[in-house]
């Protein structure tokens, strides 16, 4: 039987994506994880990264604290504290943060992502 695996955020690697940071907490090498990969994202205020797609993974992001939208060819999504969002594998979507603090999020990603590795 594997033990449970704890990743505090001082443990977390760091990866300084376009208009944010990203905290990489679950994976498979970070903990061994065989289908996913967890994240946390902090775009600060006025944070409009290009978009991009994952082509193979779906992507489900739970939004902690802070405002903005996820803009998609298909739609916009509002963003508060706690809206959860399903993004397709395959679906163009851009983060913007319009608000006036740092837009906070969990991101998960299945199968597993390499970090940044979808950034053009």
């Amino acid at each position: 039987m594997e033990p449970l695996k704890a990743v505090k955020k001082e443990e977390a690697e760091v990866f300084d994506l376009p208009g944010r940071s990203w905290l990489h907490y679950v994976g498979p090498a970070v903990t061994g994880s065989k289908n996913i990969t967890v994240g946390f994202s902090e775009f600060p205020a006025g944070s409009a990264p290009e978009g991009h797609v994952h082509p193979t993974q779906e992507e489900v992001i739970y939004i902690v604290s802070g405002t903005g939208k996820l803009v998609s060819p298909a739609n916009t999504v509002d963003l508060e504290p706690g809206t959860v969002v399903y993004i397709p594998v395959g679906q163009h979507h851009q983060t913007v943060n319009d608000g006036t603090e740092t837009l906070t999020m969990v991101t998960s990603f299945s199968p597993p992502v390499v970090p940044g590795s979808y950034e053009d």
